[in-house]
Formats: structure tokens, sequence, C-alpha cells
């Protein structure tokens, strides 16, 4: 396995392509993620990242009338694509390990049986909080912040376990984490929001993954400023191609991102959604040729289980 960081370092320059997949949802067949992904393989992309999702509260109603609530994983199989990814496909696999929905323990536990699969990547994340709750809550025994959960991936590249008394060798994982060039939605400040992503590289972050963007100028002045902040890992743009109208609205509420004004009244010329991905397409090219012109390490695609618009724009730049 090679670490992301080897990657960027062996490309000399050269800007690589990365995607991200999403599980299926529980009950699903993994071979229709998989195929539908397979035409991105032609671009090379050297790792995938996979995400990891919380369990989920739900309400079930007893016989008596009463409500329980239960917990549900909507997409487990992380750790299980993973490998598949790496043996159909002969790529690294990235996982994301989260704090949301885990405790310490289960966190070092999905740990183990990554370094046990050769698996020497990993993208940490606080996650999201439940749907019901609307703010973050740990788990029991869980961490609380990304940093957290940073620090103990660190510990156990030094052979750092939980319990003293388990001895193991030290693992070797390239840890990468997320940046927020519109700032984090649960940052007090601009400056509180660079100081917690300071920090995590101070822990032993590797590199960052920015949350996704449609103005190339928010992603050049989050290095510029990450670099006045002594934040000199590589900062690797997440890029998602505009597909529907509707997205307009939900990948702002979700995300917390602002569109382009000129990318709005493209979209608000279309007739059709087949329009607007057209439009998402051709803003996606000229988004990445300015990213590719500006020198950037990677360009990382949030896949949403979907490839053509990917693929149509990867064509156009690689």
């Amino acid at each position: 396995m090679t670490k992301v960081t080897d990657f960027i370092q062996q490309a000399n320059g050269n800007t690589l392509f990365s995607i991200e997949i999403i599980p299926p949802l529980k009950g699903q067949n993994i071979n229709e993620l998989l195929n539908s992904i397979e035409p991105l393989m032609e671009f090379k992309p050297p790792f995938v990242d996979v995400t990891y999702h919380r369990e989920e509260l739900i309400d079930r109603v007893r016989t008596d009338g009463t409500i329980e609530r239960i917990p549900i994983r909507k997409r487990p199989g992380t750790v299980g694509i993973c490998a598949r990814l790496m043996e159909r496909f002969h790529v690294d696999a990235v996982p994301h390990v989260i704090c949301g929905g885990f405790t310490k323990d289960e966190t070092e536990d999905v740990l183990i049986d990554l370094h046990y699969l050769g698996i020497d990547n990993v993208l940490v994340l606080r996650g999201d909080p439940e749907k019901s709750a609307g703010v973050f809550q740990p788990k029991t025994g869980g961490h609380t912040y990304a940093s957290e959960l940073v620090a103990q991936v660190h510990n156990m590249n030094n052979g750092i376990l939980l319990n003293a008394e388990t001895e193991m060798s030290p693992t070797n994982f390239c840890i990468g984490v997320a940046g927020y060039p519109e700032m984090h939605f649960d940052a007090a400040s601009i400056d509180a929001d660079y100081e917690h992503l300071r920090k995590k590289v101070e822990l032993g972050a590797d590199y960052i993954v920015t949350q996704m963007f449609f103005d190339n100028e928010k992603y050049f002045r989050f290095v510029e400023r990450c670099r006045a902040e002594g934040i000199n890992v590589p900062i690797i743009p997440g890029l998602k191609p505009l597909a529907t109208r509707k997205q307009l609205s939900v990948l702002a509420q979700i995300f917390h991102l602002e569109f382009p004004q000129d990318l709005v009244k493209e979209v608000e010329k279309c007739a059709t959604d087949k329009e607007v991905r057209q439009v998402g397409i051709e803003w996606g090219i000229q988004q990445c040729k300015e990213l590719m012109a500006y020198g950037v390490p990677v360009l990382h695609f949030y896949t949403m289980g979907k490839s053509d618009n990917v693929a149509q724009i990867a064509r156009e730049v690689f």
C-alpha cells in the first residue's frame, strides 16, 4: 500500500485524479456500485475514498402502542468495500473514520481491522450529527472532535493503544482531515476554524481534503490563509459537478456553501435538469482547468454514486 502523500510526491507536480464513493444502502449489492465507478478507472485514480456512516435512531411502535428508539446503520460495509475495491481495481482505499456513533474502543477495533488488511490511509472526520439532534453529540465513550480522533490514530502509529496491557506493532496510517474554504458551520469564527485545522495538523494530520466548493477563489484564499497560519501539508480540493436545479438549494443548505452568481444565472436559464447537468459539466471543466493551472496536487470528486458527469469532466482535463 502507498500513502496518499507518497502518491502526491511521486506525481512530481502533476495533478492526480481521485474519487469518493458512498457505500450502498443496507441490503443492496456492492456490484452496482463497483460497476458505476468502473468507467472512472480509465483516469487511473491512485486512491478511492469510501465514506463511513454513523448509526441513526429510528422510532418503532411496540405492540402495546408505546414507542421505542432503536439504532440502525443504513450504510454499513465500509471496511469490506475497501477490501473489494483494492482487489478489483488495484487501487488504494481510503476509508473515512468518524467520531459520530462510535466509542473510542470501537474506533480502535476498526483501525486494527484496516491495519490487518494493509490499508494505510484514513480520512479522519467528526461526522454529521444525528438528524433528530440538530447538534453533534458523541456516543458515550466516543470522541467529540476530529482532533481527538487524529490523536488516537497518531498514537496507534506510535504503538499506543487505549488499553496499556494490549501490545501491538505500530500502525502506519497516513492521516487526512477535512478543511472548509467557506468555514465549518459549527465554527465560532473564521479564526477559530483555522485554529482547529492547525491543531489537527499539529496532532498528526498529513494532508487536507476540502469540502466541496464552486468558486475557486474561495479555495485559493483558503490555501493562502492556511500557509500564513503555518499549515503546510498538501491541500486537496474537493469537487462535485452540479447535476440538478434542486441542488442549488440542497447543497447550499446541507454543506453551507455559496454558489457563484454566474453559475446560478446559467442554471436559471435552463428548462430541464438535463440542461442543468450540462451546465454543471461545463462549469466543472473550467473549474478543474483553473485549479490544475494553480498546481493542485489532486482533483478529488464527490461522485455520490454517479460517474458519467465526472467522467466527462475528467476526459477534458486529464
